[in-house]
């Protein structure tokens, strides 16, 4: 069986869940007993273990969406002789799209995200985002296989698509890598990224982009006791204006309390699990979150990991055994501030409880996230579309 993989992230371009997926997914996948022979096409410049797509000479300057899709006419002329295709996110799912039509190729989607639950996009994007709901719609809709990521996904993907079967629809969780993220004490490396390892600290790591609700943990940031710290990894800004919104509340937060360390970068693993393993809790703020490795992430580090109760998220932070969840409603933003305040400063008081929390994410990790059994269930997936 050939396979062909169609993902716009692959290292060492990985900057959201969707890359970290299709990075270990096709590890997973090519370490199978007898598994399928892989060919993975992602977007960029050339790799050793990819073959790139650049943007066509032609739309270099052209809107970013339609960039993508220029791509993914190039990688739908490379598919010709896979057996099946799968695509990760939109900026994929039109070449999967158009090998299906073209080549005769069954087509797999994984649901990372939906376009329609991403409404600032049109803000930002204009046309684009007209243009990549456009793709998704079309590509799903004409799919042989939907992956969901989490059942919480998976009900999204039907109440946005109604018209998909749902025995179309295949929940196969995200999963993490137990050996690369484990518990990791290192107080040097936290030490040199600026942050004080013996002070208790609360860590946020993700993109600035609306969805991971980066704000509201810096409106709710005032409530956390006095002596804890607050560090903010967070880089790679949706836009200019959101960079901005976050510099000026993290500099007003800064004169106000002591503690608030903000990293602009995404940290590489060597410097980030010490980090997380460092934190007495993890807050993940998302107000959109079809699943959040980045929450697998943090407890494979056994770190308690308080998190807004969104998406797939409670089906991986269990509420009150691996940490504690916050109801969120876009209506009463100051109630779900409130709630991460009081939740966060929860565990910076009790410690022990936290670690405790830390050690049954850890475990539940290694018994139900591991990548050999994900990729086992895409490879189910796949036998039922090829039969």
């Amino acid at each position: 069986m050939r396979i062909g993989i169609v993902t716009r992230e692959w290292p060492p371009d990985v900057y959201g869940g969707a890359g970290v997926h299709v990075e270990h997914l096709v590890a997973a996948l090519r370490s199978l007993p007898a598994g399928p022979e892989i060919d993975v096409h992602c977007f960029g410049v050339a790799r050793a273990d990819a073959v790139a797509h650049a943007v066509p000479a032609g739309l270099v300057g052209a809107n970013g969406a339609l960039q993508a899709l220029g791509a993914d006419v190039e990688i739908a002329a490379a598919l010709a002789g896979v057996d099946l295709v799968h695509s990760h996110t939109w900026y994929a799912n039109g070449a999967g799209l158009l090998a299906g039509l073209v080549h005769g190729a069954p087509h797999v989607v994984t649901a990372h995200s939906l376009e329609p639950r991403r409404p600032w996009k049109a803000e930002q994007l204009g046309g684009g985002y007209r243009l990549s709901s456009w793709v998704e719609r079309t590509a799903y809709l004409s799919a042989d296989a939907v992956v969901a990521v989490s059942a919480g996904m998976r009900d999204d993907v039907l109440a946005v698509y109604p018209e998909l079967d749902p025995a179309r629809v295949h929940v196969v969780h995200n999963g993490v890598d137990a050996e690369a993220y484990r518990p990791t004490p290192a107080p040097d490396v936290v030490r040199s990224l600026g942050v004080d390892p013996d002070r208790p600290y609360a860590l946020f790591v993700g993109r600035i982009t609306r969805q991971k609700g980066l704000v509201h943990l810096l409106a709710a940031a005032d409530g956390l006791p006095p002596e804890a710290g607050l560090v903010l990894c967070a880089g790679a800004a949706d836009t200019p204006a959101e960079r901005l919104q976050v510099a000026e509340a993290v500099a007003a937060l800064q004169a106000r309390r002591s503690g608030v360390v903000w990293i602009e970068s995404m940290l590489p693993r060597e410097q980030l699990v010490p980090l997380i393993t460092g934190a007495t809790v993890f807050v993940c703020p998302s107000v959109y979150e079809p699943l959040g490795i980045v929450n697998l992430e943090a407890a494979a580090c056994g770190t308690a990991v308080v998190a807004s109760a969104v998406g797939g998220i409670p089906e991986v932070v269990d509420d009150g055994r691996t940490g504690l969840l916050v109801p969120y409603d876009p209506a009463g933003p100051g109630a779900f501030e409130a709630g991460l305040a009081s939740r966060v400063a929860e565990l910076l008081a009790d410690p022990a409880r936290a670690a405790a929390m830390g050690a049954a994410g850890r475990e539940r990790v290694l018994t139900e996230f591991g990548w050999p059994a994900v990729a086992q269930q895409t490879m189910a997936v796949y036998g039922s579309v090829l039969g």
